[in-house]
């Protein structure tokens, strides 16, 4: 009976269905065949069955009940122990088996089109997919989508990393999770939730950009969109921009370039993808509240005009996540926007003050991977192998460095300035030749190229045009042509000392 209940369970999930032909208990989609569990943490379980019905969970010698109220049920299991595959057990009326289930890690992996870059598009791809075998690394795909309220419910369920589960999914999130596999000996379990060209608000719960009275201007903007919609204009300024786009393909075929990409299709504003709250709505509050170790988090293109904004914006939304997810200030790692023309250097200031100011989280640098003209560059597996470093040091303690060189202060010496850092990472390394992309200002505020040396663990900065330095900058500009990093082989992050940068 309990192998038919099994693969009833399988079929029901596979089939993205929310009710049960047969019984009335039913546990998250998240809890399904193959499923990984985070180990060490007190561990949510929950779903839904009648009003009134008694439900049981089982798993690793433990037994717990409740009682399901509104037709949902919620209960707690102590802490488990890395390891598997454990069956259990969920029985009400009925009695569902879930088997295969591993106990180890589980990482939330989420932002916009970086992080949904699959793996088969990465610079490595043939070589990482024929090695993308590892039944102990489990994936799961959040279908993308948004909402105007909250969904309790996620329809999809964990593979197996093969060849070709891996190579459609995330490759960031990929190289990540399998060098954490090889460092902690545990099961792993990723949580891919991403979706292209989004901006942070679309991630950032409806309430926490209410209470805020600037971050409320972004709903006032969004309702104003919504209420001056115009279908007919809408699809007449599409017609204009498709003809123009047309007449810029031919004119690019007959010079022998190439063609500019098609524009994305707007689409109406209160159906958009990027609408305030609609992908947390849809993507993040069905994954509550779920034990997991951390989040990994590639996203900031889709806010780079907005880059002030964004210093109060994003703090707000990990907050909100920590929160609503009940978990205390869990690990949340980052990654800095890659050099690209359209990317401006106030966006990566604005991802380095979150790291600074927001305990527990770490900043990626990927100043040395980006393409100008590509805002999805390919090198992949440096970024993925840079979280899992952080994770190593963040969320699991080990003494070893993460980081790259960060700016921690500058004084004046003469007509030089000397800029101190944290984060030497056993030294101070100019790679590839001399240092360059630092830039100087005096009394006039105006900055320009200056000569840089490393001297022991600090860097010295001059120009014959300055004779008392005031402030400097590093990789100051979309595309940095930059080189300073530290001995561990992780590069400087850009940064200006006229801006009060605050200490972590």
């Amino acid at each position: 009976m309990k192998t038919q209940l099994t693969k009833l369970y399988m079929v029901s999930v596979l089939a993205a269905s929310c009710t049960w032909t047969v019984a009335d208990v039913q546990p998250n989609g998240l809890f399904s065949p193959g499923a990984v569990l985070q180990q060490g943490k007190p561990l949510p379980v929950w779903g839904s069955a009648a009003t009134g019905e008694k439900v049981t969970v089982s798993i690793q010698g433990q037994t717990v009940s409740t009682t399901a109220t509104n037709g949902h049920w919620s209960l707690r299991l102590q802490p488990l122990k890395a390891g598997g595959p454990f069956t259990m057990t969920i029985a009400g009326q009925n009695q569902l088996t879930i088997d295969g289930i591993l106990v180890g890690e589980v990482w939330v992996c989420s932002g916009q089109s970086n992080m949904g870059f699959t793996l088969a598009r990465a610079e490595n791809a043939q070589e990482a997919i024929a090695q993308a075998n590892d039944p102990q690394l489990k994936l799961f795909e959040v279908p993308r989508g948004p909402a105007d309220a909250p969904v309790t419910e996620v329809n999809a369920t964990w593979q197996e990393t093969t060849p070709n589960s891996a190579s459609n999914f995330s490759a960031v999130a990929y190289f990540f999770g399998r060098d954490l596999r090889k460092q902690l000996k545990v099961p792993v379990g990723l949580i891919w939730s991403a979706v292209g060209g989004t901006p942070a608000e679309a991630w950032t719960p409806r309430e926490t950009l209410a209470a805020d009275p600037e971050l409320a201007k972004i709903l006032a903007k969004h309702e104003l969109a919504v209420k001056n919609y115009d279908p007919a204009k809408a699809k007449a300024a599409r017609e204009k921009a498709s003809k123009q786009r047309q007449q810029a393909v031919e004119k690019a075929r007959a010079e022998g370039q190439q063609p500019p990409a098609a524009p994305r299709a707007a689409s109406a504003p209160a159906s958009s993808l990027g609408r305030p709250a609609g992908l947390y709505n849809g993507m993040i509050a069905p994954l509550c509240p779920f034990a997991i170790a951390g989040v990994i988090w590639y996203q900031g293109e889709a806010n780079s005009g907005r880059a002030a904004e964004y210093q109060k914006l994003f703090p707000a939304m990990i907050g909100s996540w920590r929160k609503n997810w009940g978990q205390g200030d869990f690990p949340f790692l980052f990654v800095q926007i890659a050099p690209h023309n359209g990317m401006s250097p106030e966006i990566r200031e604005a991802q380095l003050l979150a790291w600074q100011q927001v305990p527990q989280t770490a900043l990626v640098v990927t100043t040395d991977v980006g393409e100008a003209q590509d805002i999805h560059p390919r090198k992949k597996e440096p970024v993925g192998a840079r979280l899992a470093l952080a994770a190593r040091a963040v969320a699991y303690g080990e003494k070893i460095e993460y980081s790259g060189p960060v700016y921690d202060s500058m004084t004046v010496r003469a007509e030089q300035a000397v800029i101190s850092f944290k984060h030497l990472g056993g030294g101070l390394v100019a790679k590839g030749g001399a240092l360059k992309g630092f830039s100087i200002a005096g009394e006039s505020g105006q900055f320009t190229s200056a000569t840089a040396e490393i001297d022991g663990d600090k860097v010295v900065v001059s120009s014959e045009a300055v004779q008392i330095p005031k402030a400097v900058r590093y990789g100051w500009s979309n595309t940095p042509d930059i080189n300073l990093f530290n001995r561990a082989g992780l590069p400087a992050t850009p940064f200006r000392t006229d801006v009060g940068v605050r200490k972590e």
